[in-house]
Formats: structure tokens, C-alpha cells, sequence
């Protein structure tokens, strides 16, 4: 079961902008990445479901954040059926991210009161998530897309939240957050080859502060 509410996520979205995002089968190797991820700041995760067993790696780093990095919401990504997403809900995901809009996975998320977030990348689609309830979409893949969709899309529809994926890095934060973004998923441009090579957690502690620091600036001055 979620510890945190859908309405508790959002607002943590919103409020620090950043979900990084990962997946990687060894489980002691996903609690060293996630602390570091608290360490710099982080305050959500989005564990991909991407490998043979994923969802038995998901249940071991629930508890850990649950024990040892209580404020970190946890939630699960890349999920593209309804049971898969109700096997990772069953094990304390607080959050479920889909690469596609499914109702299917509408409905047992909200069933359980748990946010999801849906691929979307239309106006249509958006409105359709919206209309059963959906409070973030997700743009994938992002660099398809680009920082133009965003703004474009929010000019009719300026209640729409909008996190871009695929396509995020470091030197085009200010680009996603000035055309609307309200936060924004990151995978390879914070778990880089340098800090997965020989697993340099100061290294992404860092990176993540970096980001935050950089999209709390942004905002500042949109």
C-alpha cells in the first residue's frame, strides 16, 4: 500500500521538480544509487520495470525507503498493463509512470488512490487522461517532442501538468521549465556512465543537487 497520497506526490512533484529514474537488477546496487539520490536532494524515484524480476528488486528497495529514507516516495515506471501496475502497487509503489495511455491502469491506480501518470502525446490523449482523472502526463519520449509541445499544448489547456521525458539534460532545463514543464524525469543524464562505471554516489548526490539548484533558479526568473 502507497504511504504517500496521489495529492501528496503531485505537490512533491511540483515543489522540487526533478523525478530521476532507473532500474538495475542488483538490488544492494539500487539502494546505493537511491541514497544517493536522497542524499542530493531528491524526494522521488521512479524505479523502472525493465528486467526479469524487477518487481522482486521494487519490494526490497520499498522497504528500504521505507526504514532507512523516509521522506523518498517511491514509485514504479515503464509499466504498460493494469496487473503489472496492481503487482507494484501490492508491493508500496507510490506512484505509477507509463510509457502509454491505457485505461486499464486508470482505473486500478484510482481504484487504490495512487497517481499515474500516463505517456501522452496529443492534445487528444491528454484530454482523455484528464477526463479519468490523471493530474501529470507524461511526454515521451521528450526529445521527440520538445519543449514546444509543452508550451503549445498549455496555451488552451493551461491546467495541464506536463513531465517531460527522454530528452532532459542538464543544459536544457531551462528550456522544458520556461515552456511549462512541471517537472521533468531524468535517467542517463544523472546515472551516468561515469557514476555507473565504478558506482560514484558523491558523483550523483551531486549531479541531483546541481539539478535542483538549477531548476529552483529557472523558476525564479519564468
Amino acid at each position: 500500500m502507497a504511504r504517500f497520497t496521489r495529492i501528496e506526490v503531485i505537490q512533491t512533484m511540483e515543489k522540487t521538480g526533478l523525478v530521476p529514474l532507473f532500474f538495475h537488477s542488483d538490488i544492494s546496487v539500487a539502494k546505493t544509487l537511491v541514497k544517493a539520490c536522497y542524499e542530493g536532494g531528491a524526494r522521488l524515484l521512479e524505479f523502472t520495470h525493465r528486467g526479469d524480476f524487477a518487481h522482486e528488486v521494487f519490494g526490497e528497495l520499498s522497504h528500504y525507503c521505507n526504514a532507512e529514507l523516509p521522506e523518498m516516495i517511491l514509485g514504479v515506471g515503464s509499466v504498460t498493463d493494469a496487473g503489472t501496475a496492481s503487482l507494484y502497487m501490492s508491493l508500496g509503489s507510490n506512484f505509477v509512470v507509463t510509457p502509454v495511455f491505457r485505461e486499464d491502469i486508470a482505473r486500478v491506480c484510482n481504484r487504490r488512490k495512487v497517481l499515474w501518470s500516463p505517456g501522452c502525446g496529443s492534445l487528444t490523449e491528454i484530454c482523455a487522461a484528464e477526463e479519468l482523472g490523471c493530474e501529470l502526463v507524461k511526454l515521451f519520449p521528450g526529445g521527440v517532442y520538445g519543449p514546444g509541445f509543452i508550451k503549445a499544448a498549455k496555451a488552451p489547456q493551461p491546467w495541464t501538468k506536463i513531465m517531460p521525458t527522454g530528452g532532459v539534460s542538464m543544459d536544457n532545463l531551462d528550456t522544458w521549465f520556461q515552456a511549462g514543464a512541471t517537472c521533468v524525469g531524468m535517467g542517463s543524464k544523472l546515472f551516468t556512465k561515469e557514476v555507473m562505471k565504478d558506482l560514484n554516489t558523491e558523483l550523483l548526490a551531486e549531479t541531483v543537487r546541481t539539478a535542483l539548484a538549477k531548476i529552483r533558479a529557472i523558476r525564479e526568473n519564468v
